[in-house]
């Protein structure tokens, strides 16, 4: 006599999920690819089509409530802390159209000399003390600093920034609360966000906080010469700071492990550096940073038999459909020679990443750095903790020895 399997569980705030998502993820698509969590009330989609049509579909599935399930990060009032991710158009439109002049292709690509001699300056001081915890003393500190600099942060506030990012995300076991710690760097961030629009509309640089202060389109039957609020940057910065800043670090540290893990495909990158660029895009399909994000419906939504009522909340996981054998054959196997072409990580149509050639150009430059200095390297795995988020999924602390080439 067999006995029947349990049902699939999925709960994003399971700290056995932020270990290991990838096996619950798997059984999701197969067995319950419309999934449903009465307890935290909401609805999750696992399979590539399936995912990508809801990123694609902002008339049915609605961002206004904030891309998470968090209590602190979602509701009417998500945008004040997620900018244009809380919006849908025309709002979404307006803003994203405002802020955007900072991540044209052209400027992205300015910044490489800068991002490029932030990270030797970092990784020199890695190497001369012959370990290091990848995590905090690099792969944190890169983003950071071109985010900071990006915003004009002086070097002397970025580690308290950087801290107060990290409790933003961080969740305590079996609690959805932001914990007390997580709110009181969200009152300080908004406090020295506050000072700072502040004092850069009084005394104007040539950082994105003080175009932003200064930015006014030229006026249209829609904007009029539209200027954003202090409330509307403080939201972008908020959003700068943790998506800017914590998925790219994640980013980082996943390259890093999953190559030391795979030695083969490690042989491969490290033999040539050209494949960099392959060791970036197959680490952000194998294991990507943003896990999922949530969405609202507006309508019923019919999937795969299953009715969603409007209203629901949705999650579209992003982690899953990178992993889903129908788009990615051996999805389980870290593969620099695989086509990665239309992976699910940085979303598609209107709420693309904004900042994904930002991201993938840190990675490729924090990497190749790396490649040129050191030989071979372990990593203590069991030193190694990841971090506990609902939505981001990346490590904490990933101790480090190496063999330096120079």
């Amino acid at each position: 006599m067999t006995t029947a399997a349990a049902a699939v569980e999925y709960d994003p705030y399971a700290y056995e999920i932020h270990e290991d998502p990838y096996p619950t993820y798997a059984r999701m698509r197969d067995e319950a690819p419309v999934y449903r969590n009465d307890e935290r009330n909401f609805w999750a989609l696992s399979r590539y089509d399936d995912v990508m049509a809801g990123f694609r579909d902002s008339e049915r599935f609605s961002n206004a409530q904030g891309v998470s399930i968090d209590p602190a990060a979602s509701g009417p009032n998500a945008h004040r802390t997620m900018s244009f991710l809380a919006m849908d158009p025309p709002e979404h439109g307006r803003m994203r159209g405002l802020v955007s002049r900072g991540f044209t292709p052209r400027r992205v690509a300015a910044m490489e000399d800068n991002i490029r001699a932030l990270t030797v300056g970092h990784l020199e001081s890695c190497l001369d003390a012959g370990s290091f915890d990848f995590v905090t003393d690099l792969a944190a500190k890169v983003p950071m600093d071109v985010i900071s600099e990006m915003l004009g942060v002086p070097q002397a506030d970025r580690a308290r920034l950087r801290r107060a990012s990290d409790l933003l995300v961080h969740r305590e076991e079996g609690v959805t609360d932001v914990p007390p710690a997580g709110v009181e760097a969200a009152f300080e961030l908004a406090v020295y966000y506050s000072e700072m629009i502040a004092d850069r509309r009084i005394n104007p640089g040539d950082d994105l906080v003080s175009a932003l202060c200064q930015v006014k389109t030229d006026g249209d039957a829609v904007t009029d010469g539209d200027r954003l609020t202090d409330d509307e940057i403080t939201s972008f910065l908020f959003l700068m700071v943790v998506a800017g800043n914590e998925t790219t670090t994640k980013l980082l540290a996943h390259a890093w492990y999953w190559a030391w893990a795979n030695p083969d495909e490690r042989a491969k990158v490290f033999a040539d550096p050209g494949r960099i660029p392959d060791w970036v895009e197959e680490t952000l399909r194998y294991d990507t940073s943003s896990q999922m994000l949530a969405r609202v419906t507006t309508t019923d939504v019919t999937l795969h038999g299953t009715t969603i009522p409007a209203g629901d909340r949705v999650l579209l996981l992003a982690g899953s459909a990178n992993r889903d054998h129908r788009q990615f054959p051996d999805p389980d196997r870290f593969d620099l020679d695989r086509d990665t072409t239309g992976i699910a990580s940085f979303g598609v149509g209107r709420h693309f990443c904004m900042g994904a050639s930002l991201a993938r150009l840190e990675t490729r430059v924090v990497l190749e750095e790396l490649v040129k200095r050191v030989g071979s390297y372990e990593i203590d795995a069991e030193g190694a903790k990841r971090v506990h988020s609902v939505n981001v999924r990346g490590f904490a602390t990933l101790p480090t020895t190496f063999e330096v080439t120079r």
